[in-house]
């Protein structure tokens, strides 16, 4: 006959600690506050007092600890600092039962608040919500639990949409607040942003050398070697917090409402906002610390290094790499195959000598580029400044030709080519509406004759004046062609700008490209068109 075996399979012994009258109960309590205004801290010490007094009274608790978060949402539970400490305490065999004043002060995430509730219970641990009367050891369904879970999430939802409502109607009129997180601005004595100095000049610096043709690592390095500190006070910079800075309005004194919104209130994960909602521009908001067509030109610029492509088929990538070392880098162009020039340093009998050589050739030989010719790089700088010395020798017709030529290249339009032409005539016309003028003066003969030609010449020169407005709006109307021409202007405007010694940031600014030719000649492509040839000699 089969004998029996018997095993006895002892109770939960915090289930039976807690359905006996006599036990003594390890109790903690648990304290929210959403916000962390004066009145809601004030709730929250008020609450930290009464538990701690609640609980010293009853002769069946043992008082544990008091939980308690500050100025933290509901909605997740893991920003919940001190929740979750409670919960690892728990876990710990800590506490037997704990005190909350309702389930929306535990969680007002319904997911949280019953995962939560049936892991404590699972752990023989109670949760006794003192508003609705519950307690979770005691209750034969979560339905009640549930509902009021529902309700407290339902209250959160209603909240953040009317906290949204009221951001929204701000951020429509302008009047939205301003964020003081970025370099340059704090608040001033009327409540308005008003430019910090020194950390303006930061600001300026840093726009000022990625337009001279810097990279973001060498505007890094140059910040930290100057011991510039950042917004936070940080010595060390990183590259993402260069790049905010080039592209932040709000250095040009305007600002972007909802660029970022919250998805929910229940995750609060904050997406960029490609489109989904609307964004508020708001112009002259604040005071500026970069102009904005010194902005515009940075955008510009941002735009152009990041659609570079690739310079040799051996690299991994598409993406061409935008080199702030060496301008030649990015405008040296092999005449024979098409291919960049690029850098090498040649090491014979001891002695290190910088040249220029086809990436193409280079890389395979004579195979695709033959005849390309290497470069020494002392030679093509001289080169480069005789080309430009002789270029810029007169600024203004210089420049006049690059804005015609330049606007044509970008809008296409053959009437912006007579700017140039019509400037021309028109400073013609002036100068015998002049001489015109004295002969009237000193005159004994026809003068009516003299007066009839100076009113036709006035006539032309207001028939030219209006053509010359027309071509200019069209030339206005692009942004792209008023980037580039503001950055020559300001380059051909400066008295101390001279091509004695040869610098990377004048190159950049001018030359369009250079093409090296098989016999050792450059030709050189200004912006806008004029191309100068100079033998590399």
């Amino acid at each position: 006959m089969r004998q029996k075996v018997v095993t006895k399979i002892e109770a939960n012994p915090l289930l039976v600690k807690q359905n006996d009258a006599n036990a003594i109960l390890r109790v903690a309590a648990y304290c929210r506050v959403s916000t962390d205004s004066e009145d809601q801290l004030e709730s929250y010490a008020a609450q930290v007092s009464y538990y701690t007094d609640i609980i010293g009274k009853n002769p069946r608790w043992r008082f544990v600890k008091i939980y308690a978060d500050e100025g933290i949402t509901g909605t997740l539970a893991k920003k919940r600092k001190h929740f979750l400490e409670m919960i690892r305490d728990c876990e710990k065999g800590k506490i037997d039962l704990i005190l909350t004043k309702s389930v929306a002060r535990f969680a007002r995430n319904v997911v949280d608040s019953l995962r939560y509730v049936r892991q404590l219970k699972a752990m023989g641990i109670g949760v006794y919500f003192q508003e609705q009367n519950l307690d979770t050891l005691k209750m034969e369904s979560e339905m009640v639990i549930g509902f009021h879970s529902v309700m407290a999430q339902a209250e959160s939802e209603n909240i953040s949409a009317n906290v949204k409502w009221g951001i929204h109607q701000r951020m429509r009129t302008g009047t939205y607040a301003f964020r003081y997180n970025i370099l340059g601005y704090r608040k001033g004595e009327n409540g308005e942003p008003e430019i910090v100095p020194e950390e303006a000049d930061i600001v300026k610096e840093i726009f000022q050398k990625y337009l001279a043709g810097d990279t973001t690592d060498q505007i890094k390095a140059y910040l930290e070697g100057n011991g510039y500190l950042t917004k936070k006070g940080k010595s060390v910079w990183s590259k993402g917090n260069i790049y905010s800075i080039l592209t932040n309005e709000r250095y040009c004194g305007d600002v972007i409402y909802q660029k970022t919104y919250v998805e929910n209130c229940i995750t609060k994960k904050v997406k960029r906002n490609r489109g989904e909602l609307t964004k508020y521009l708001v112009t002259n908001n604040h005071p500026a610390i970069i102009d904005r067509e010194t902005f515009k030109m940075a955008q510009t610029e941002i735009a152009r290094r990041g659609s570079m492509r690739k310079v040799s088929d051996k690299t991994i990538t598409e993406q061409g790499k935008y080199s702030g070392k060496f301008a030649l880098t990015n405008l040296l162009i092999c005449g024979e195959c098409g291919s960049p020039y690029r850098r090498r340093t040649w090491v014979r009998n001891g002695v290190n000598r910088k040249v220029w050589r086809c990436v193409s050739r280079v890389d395979h030989g004579t195979e695709f580029c033959k005849n390309s010719v290497t470069l020494d790089e002392e030679k093509l700088k001289k080169a480069i400044c005789r080309a430009l010395t002789v270029a810029v020798r007169d600024r203004k017709e210089v420049m006049d030709l690059i804005v015609s030529n330049l606007s044509y290249a970008f809008t296409g339009e053959n009437d912006v080519l007579d700017t140039y032409a019509i400037e021309k005539q028109m400073e013609t016309i002036r100068g015998e509406i002049d001489g015109n003028i004295e002969l009237l003066e000193r005159t004994e003969g026809d003068k009516g004759r003299i007066e009839k030609i100076i009113e036709r010449q006035t006539n032309e020169l207001a028939v030219l004046r209006e053509q010359l407005k027309l071509v200019q709006a069209k030339i206005e109307s692009n942004q792209s062609v008023n980037t580039e021409l503001e950055r020559i202007k300001k380059l051909l405007t400066d008295d101390s700008l001279n091509f004695d010694v040869y610098d990377d940031r004048s190159v950049r600014l001018l030359i369009e490209y250079i093409r090296v030719m098989e016999d050792g000649k450059i030709v050189i492509m200004l912006k806008g068109g004029i191309t100068i040839e100079e033998r590399v000699e």
